[in-house]
């Protein structure tokens, strides 16, 4: 067995079963806390809806554990499994051009993936989104998102991947770097549109109608020194009952958006809190932040491919006999995942600082008594786990644990909410 072959397997059989040993662990916690929420929500989330956020979390992990066996055997599929090599040549035989049978290669594999993945997710959708309540969407209308997603991806995937292996074809050793550029370009230009013209494809969005909360947003938005294009409402509830706001765009392309689902569910001032709460990622400069560790991150790993399709052990290690640039570049994007999973921690641990220091700003902004009623809304309204486990909380949420994130928001409860200056 080639080295490089034994050292892909081992990795891969540490990833894997290191994210299946993690997901036995949150069932088995949440099932052990099922019978009593923690004592910081024993008043304000009565035990049904504690028993039906455990059965959700539970019925989830169900579903991951047949994900994770689907998705290791994609992966040997496409490498040792010979299924790069097959579709290479397949494409080969009546594409000539290398470039266009290059980006035929990488779009492939994401058909493929994108294929095998389909029954799960319908059956995520329609069977346990459905079982808890969650679901409003047609089989009709997921296969509609699904083959617009697909469009999309082509029309925007397609040229970028043209560019790219033309890129790496002729700058010479220094491809990476420009290759870099390219990427950092590609993903603030999608940025940058993506509220006006590609959202807008999936949902409706229309300006808040009503006038008293608007007035409300508008002055919060004022002591925030917050300028956006637009306060919106987004018709959520075509597809789920999950409530949620974000703040999405990037210069004078900057828009607020609530589902609808979430002005349902909560009280002005609680708007008002969750709302705080999006404008403190905007005021600590968190988008601007993972965008520079996107930037450092993404030409370490492109340095890293440079040296990597240089090597003939790359390829040969992965069960795939010929080596050009769309080979490799489709090798270490279905590989990668393998090696960087044991480094989740550090980046849910990044995420769950900047949540924090969003909630302190909110804190500050707006009486921290309404986002600690806020979340225990939503907390409750989609069922999220008050219960996961510590070790697979550490390696997957991006946000902080309900009971911690409670605490610390109570913490602020003595302090008497200041506007705060631009």
């Amino acid at each position: 067995m080639h080295s490089f072959q034994s050292i892909f397997l081992a990795a891969l059989i540490l990833s894997f079963g290191l994210r299946l040993w993690l997901l036995l662990r949150q069932m088995r916690h949440v099932w052990l806390h099922r019978d009593a929420p923690p004592a910081a929500f024993a008043a304000t989330i009565p035990l049904a809806d504690h028993h039906k956020a455990a059965d959700y979390t539970l019925a989830k992990a169900r579903v991951g554990v047949l994900a994770l066996a689907i998705e290791a055997g994609l992966l040997l599929f496409f490498t040792l499994g010979g299924g790069l090599q097959w579709l290479h040549d397949s494409l080969g035989a009546w594409l000539t051009a290398p470039l266009l049978a290059g980006t035929a290669l990488l779009l492939g594999v994401a058909l493929i993936s994108g294929l095998v993945e389909l029954p799960l997710n319908f059956y995520r959708q329609f069977r346990v989104e459905a079982r808890f309540g969650f679901n409003r969407q047609r089989p009709a209308g997921f296969l509609v998102d699904t083959l617009k997603a697909a469009l999309i991806g082509l029309v925007l995937g397609g040229p970028l991947i043209l560019l790219v292996l033309w890129l790496m074809g002729i700058m010479g050793a220094a491809w990476w770097l420009w290759v870099w550029a390219v990427w950092m370009g590609f993903n603030l230009l999608v940025l940058a549109v993506y509220p006006t013209w590609i959202a807008p494809l999936f949902n409706q969005f229309t300006p808040l109608v009503d006038r008293a909360l608007r007035e409300r947003i508008e002055h919060l938005l004022a002591r925030a020194g917050f300028r956006a294009s637009g306060v919106y409402v987004m018709d959520g509830s075509r597809r789920s009952s999950h409530g949620n706001a974000y703040f999405t765009g990037l210069g004078r392309s900057k828009r607020i958006v609530f589902f609808d689902t979430l002005l349902a569910q909560l009280s002005a001032e609680q708007i008002e809190a969750v709302l705080a709460h999006e404008l403190g990622h905007f005021k600590r400069r968190h988008i601007v932040k993972r965008i520079a560790l996107m930037a450092v991150l993404s030409l370490a790993l492109l340095a890293l491919l440079a040296w990597l399709k240089q090597a003939p052990w790359f390829y040969a290690g992965l069960g795939v006999a010929e080596a050009n640039d769309a080979v490799a570049l489709a090798l270490f994007f279905l590989v990668l995942p393998v090696f960087l999973f044991p480094l989740s921690p550090l980046m849910s641990l990044y995420s769950r600082k900047h949540e924090f220091e969003a909630d302190a700003y909110a804190a500050r902004l707006t009486h921290p008594g309404h986002l600690v009623s806020a979340l225990v809304r939503l907390y409750r309204d989609n069922a999220a786990t008050l219960t996961p486990d510590p070790l697979y909380s550490l390696f997957h949420d991006s946000h902080p644990k309900a009971v911690e994130r409670i605490e610390k928001l109570e913490s602020h409860e003595q302090l008497t909410a200041q506007p705060l200056r631009a």
